[in-house]
């Protein structure tokens, strides 16, 4: 089997321990011809400016402990009114004040997208033993629900409705979710990329 083939059918690690993520993850890749396994190997997480660089420092790490290549995703919501917080102090956010924390901070004003607006960012970063990250972002716009709508999804979904929609996240099924959301436009370009190289 030629060297490229042979690549392209070996799974390629997802270094994350969200399961939600990784099913997003597979979901997205599968019918592009990609397939994902599990590797609960992040490495260390920085806290950094952007998410492209917490996903690009974590992918250096989990590639070199697993001795293959790996993606490393990292998303944030940044909202508006709050000047861009949490953005990628997400995951730290979520765990200390959670969703009740951030629709405190962010008050209670009129329902209008130019008050309450927000987009979701999502960073992934693919990286080979020894290599170099490469980085693939996504972002989608929308707005922040005064209560937590849904059981679906993970994070900040229940808060977060994307442009055009009517749903938050965490009411989307996952199908509907993929379609649209950040970490989707993220994979995408990742796999665009990864099958035009070496004539995959």
């Amino acid at each position: 089997m030629p060297e490229s083939s042979r690549r392209r059918a070996e799974p390629i690690l997802f270094a994350t321990s969200n399961r939600g993520k990784l099913q997003e993850a597979r979901s997205i890749l599968a019918p592009l011809g990609i397939s994902v396994e599990q590797f609960d190997g992040k490495g260390t997480e920085i806290q950094a400016d952007t998410n492209g660089e917490v996903a690009a420092h974590a992918s250096r790490g989990a590639a070199t402990s697993a001795k293959r290549p790996v993606l490393v995703e990292d998303a944030g919501l940044f909202v508006d009114s709050m000047k861009g917080f949490p953005g990628p102090y997400s995951a730290y956010a979520f765990k200390t004040i959670g969703i009740a924390g951030i629709l405190a901070l962010a008050g209670s004003p009129p329902n209008s997208g130019s008050e309450r607006g927000a987009a979701f960012v999502s960073a992934v970063a693919y990286c080979e033993p020894q290599g170099k990250p490469v980085l693939f972002e996504g972002s989608v716009r929308g707005t922040i629900t005064t209560r937590p709508r849904g059981k679906k999804g993970f994070g900040f979904d229940p808060i977060f409705v994307p442009e055009g929609g009517a749903k938050t996240f965490g009411e989307l099924t996952l199908d509907e979710k993929c379609a649209v959301s950040h970490r989707s436009v993220a994979l995408r370009k990742f796999a665009k990329w990864y099958l035009s190289r070496d004539g995959r």
